[in-house]
């Protein structure tokens, strides 16, 4: 399946108003309270959709009717420039059948998610050409002191190329470069979709995968099933986030690394590691998925996102 043209986007301003929705699970008070300085310090707007802090039924932010709700109005709002998750969690994946594409496609805006909400946001990279932006949260990002990586996040609003490295945490685990459309986002969520209408459509693209919380011998297991569902075949390289926590008990990190290697052996494409982007320790960096990216290698390991998802504002 062939996806949509990449949509180019409305450039965000400084001060722009940012609709905070919560499409999966709830979060603590004290970290929206603090997320919404965080943000404010960044100077943007916080505009809370009418359910954003409903708590409840069950682990989930409100109903799938008043989540679906809240995701649908933050994109008509013409009082706000981009939207943004509240947090993560569980429970985006019951709006995938309900997302009004057509109403999304008349006010397609920049969506700052990932975690959970990599399923709503590939759908709509694939469907309707809108571009993803893989970056902070509200209350699991701006709430901390160093939360966010600022450099990448107002890049890739105003629609200017940036590169992430080293001081990001990336580095190489198989050598090579490699270039096309940056796609990707949380693991485990990717491989939930498998077999559903919702596939993400991984084949031919540089894949990002990140993930928290997973024993190395469960990334082995998912890289497994996602290379024997076709996932893998025609990828142009392969670069992991930071893999915050994913280590087993008793054992050194380099488990992981080598566990990744194993699993990804035969498939010929360089492999880089570590990028903080998505569940990370620090400084979440945004990555604009759908747009075009390289990858290299050499003598310094750098993902460079030279295409631009916004137009370029006129007042740069």
């Amino acid at each position: 399946m062939e996806s949509a043209p990449l949509v180019r986007l409305a450039p965000v301003e400084e001060g722009a108003g940012v609709s905070i929705v919560a499409p999966a699970s709830f979060a603590r008070q004290d970290r929206i309270d603090d997320g919404v300085k965080g943000l404010q310090a960044a100077g943007f707007v916080p505009r809370f959709a009418e359910n954003a802090l409903a708590r409840g039924p069950l682990f989930f932010a409100g109903t799938p009717e008043q989540r679906i709700s809240d995701l649908h109005s933050a994109f008509a709002d013409t009082e706000a420039h981009m939207i943004m998750a509240l947090r993560g969690g569980y429970g985006s994946n019951y709006l995938l059948d309900r997302l009004d594409l057509e109403l999304i496609r008349s006010h397609p805006k920049p969506f700052f998610a990932y975690s959970d909400l990599t399923g709503i946001q590939l759908h709509l990279l694939d469907k309707l050409g809108l571009p993803v932006f893989h970056g902070p949260m509200l209350a699991a990002d701006f709430y901390l002191e160093d939360g966010v990586h600022l450099a990448s996040f107002n890049a890739a609003l105003a629609g200017e190329p940036y590169t992430v490295g080293a001081a990001e945490g990336l580095r190489s685990l198989r050598k090579g470069s490699a270039s096309g459309t940056l796609y990707g986002g949380c693991l485990s969520i990717i491989v939930s979709l498998l077999g559903t209408a919702y596939e993400p459509q991984t084949e031919g693209k540089l894949l990002f995968l990140e993930d928290v919380g997973a024993k190395p011998y469960q990334i082995d297991r998912m890289l497994w099933q996602l290379r024997h569902a076709g996932k893998l075949d025609g990828v142009r390289g392969i670069v992991f986030g930071e893999m915050l926590d994913c280590a087993s008990p008793g054992v050194g990190p380099e488990l992981l690394e080598q566990a990744i290697l194993s699993a990804l052996e035969g498939i010929d494409v360089p492999v880089a590691f570590g990028l903080r982007s998505g569940h990370v320790s620090r400084q979440n960096v945004t990555l604009t998925f759908g747009v075009q990216a390289e990858l290299e290698m050499g003598e310094e390991t750098e993902l460079r996102i030279f295409e631009p998802a916004v137009k370029k504002s006129e007042n740069r």
